[in-house]
């Protein structure tokens, strides 16, 4: 059987199916990219590579229900949330259209005699494996600061979202990209660890899970090739006893619910002061209830379906032996009778921290809520995970929320605003999240090398 196929997560059925591309195609593919950049890529101007970005951004916006649509069916993504997916996978590629040439000009350095300049320049071919829950912003934030910066970009994407790889692909190539430029691999694991083996390879970036990331890391660092890491996250949502519950109950919801919870900096663990907890929890669990469950592509539905059996089963599980080991399950956290593979979105609460779900990241609809009695212990707590993704502060003082902010140990904090991403702020973790940075002028200078020309 094909290891890349569209299964539609709202009926379970296998719509299109997609053969792995052979050795000699993968490798003969790599030599193309490889040629291509030692040949012409490398060597255009800003401008000739910003007409390109420009162009690919704009077919984007110009044919977003298309593309959404390709989302909502291969995934399950709700088309809305898959409408504003397409809109900020084409804001990042005309960012980097527009700026990359001011971020990477270059530097004087203030040395004491002489003169001393950086310059930046590409370094290669970048290889990049990609996950399924977001399957074009994920491609456009490697797909526009590298090719900007004069890098040429390959791609193994999930199995699990074919249609979409290749419409990424095809995206460029009408925008005007030789081939070349931006390639779509359906390869294997294996092949994969072969392809970084690679001389022509220079960089390695992948967003994914733990796991996956730390296969990947390894196969690079036994290369020496540098790489860049987006993995999981189990994100702390802070509610502090100042906060309005009238802005933080919706913040909630967007923040663990969107995608079906499928999202790396998703709200998974919520730590709300014990004065406020109590009310917290009961108008969640009144917003949840009020969720409508069905195929993402139809109007007025909130949810759609897991992005697979396998994810949906995963999550369930995960619930269960929270529930085995203490936790109480206030709402859903079970598959849906109806067809295709839909989970309610559950409300689990007291877990103690020798309940193994403590430290686990749930990758689906389920809100675990802990009382607080201050700012020390939501602090304390929010630290107590081997992630290190994002987080948020909500709070009606602002200076406090900053006090608390810088003392939580992730890549990224917001204050009174669910965890996002923005073409020109700068995306990652530490710890088990991964490290490096995606996206603003950090995301352009992960695979770049930075040379000094020193002269008298």
């Amino acid at each position: 059987m094909s290891m890349y196929r569209t299964i539609n997560p709202a009926t379970g059925k296998t719509e299109k199916t997609y053969e792995t591309h052979s050795d000699a195609q993968m490798f003969s593919k790599l030599e193309k990219a490889h040629a291509l950049w030692e040949s012409s890529w490398r060597k255009l101007s800003f401008g000739e590579r910003r007409a390109i970005m420009q162009k690919a951004a704009d077919l984007l916006r110009q044919n977003k229900e298309k593309h959404a649509r390709l989302i909502s069916t291969e995934m399950g993504k709700i088309l809305p949330e898959a409408l504003w997916e397409i809109e900020v996978s084409a804001d990042i590629l005309a960012y980097y259209a527009e700026t990359a040439e001011t971020f990477l000009a270059p530097k004087e350095l203030p040395v004491k005699t002489g003169h001393a300049t950086v310059i930046s320049q590409p370094l290669g071919v970048i290889y990049c494996v990609e996950p399924w829950n977001f399957p074009y912003y994920q491609l456009a934030r490697v797909a526009g600061p590298n090719l900007m910066s004069g890098n040429v970009v390959m791609v193994k994407h999930a199995p699990g979202v074919p249609q979409c790889a290749e419409a990424f692909e095809t995206l460029f190539r009408e925008a005007g990209a030789p081939e070349g430029a931006y390639t779509n691999l359906f390869i294997t694991n294996d092949q994969s660890e072969a392809l970084i083996a690679r001389p022509e390879v220079r960089g390695v970036a992948l967003t994914g899970s733990e796991r996956a990331g730390s296969a990947v890391a390894g196969q690079a660092g036994r290369a020496l090739k540098k790489s860049t890491m987006e993995l999981g996250g189990s994100d702390a949502f802070i509610v502090l006893d100042d906060a309005n519950l009238d802005e933080v109950v919706p913040r909630a919801v967007a923040a663990r619910m969107s995608n079906n919870g499928q999202v790396c900096t998703a709200a998974k663990r919520m730590f709300v002061h014990e004065t406020l907890v109590d009310e917290f929890t009961i108008r969640l669990e009144q917003a949840i209830s009020e969720f409508r469950y069905g195929d993402p592509l139809e109007q007025g539905v909130t949810h759609g379906p897991m992005s697979s059996e396998d994810a949906m089963k995963r999550a369930i599980s995960q619930v269960e032996k929270a529930v085995e080991n203490g936790a109480t399950l206030v709402t859903g956290g079970k598959q849906l009778e109806q067809e295709g593979f839909y989970m309610g979105a559950a409300i689990l609460k007291g877990i103690t921290k020798d309940n193994p779900i403590f430290y686990e990241e749930i990758f689906g609809p389920v809100a675990s809520i802990y009382p607080v009695s201050g700012d020390d212990e939501a602090v304390a707590l929010a630290n107590d995970s081997p992630y290190g993704l994002g987080g948020s502060v909500h709070t009606s003082d602002i200076a406090r929320g900053k006090k608390i902010a810088e003392r939580i140990e992730t890549g990224m904090v917001f204050i009174n605003d669910v965890t996002g991403t923005a073409p020109d702020l700068p995306f990652g973790g530490i710890g088990n999240s991964g490290y490096g940075r995606e996206l603003s002028e950090f995301g352009i200078e992960e695979f770049v090398n930075h040379k000094l020309i020193r002269t008298p």
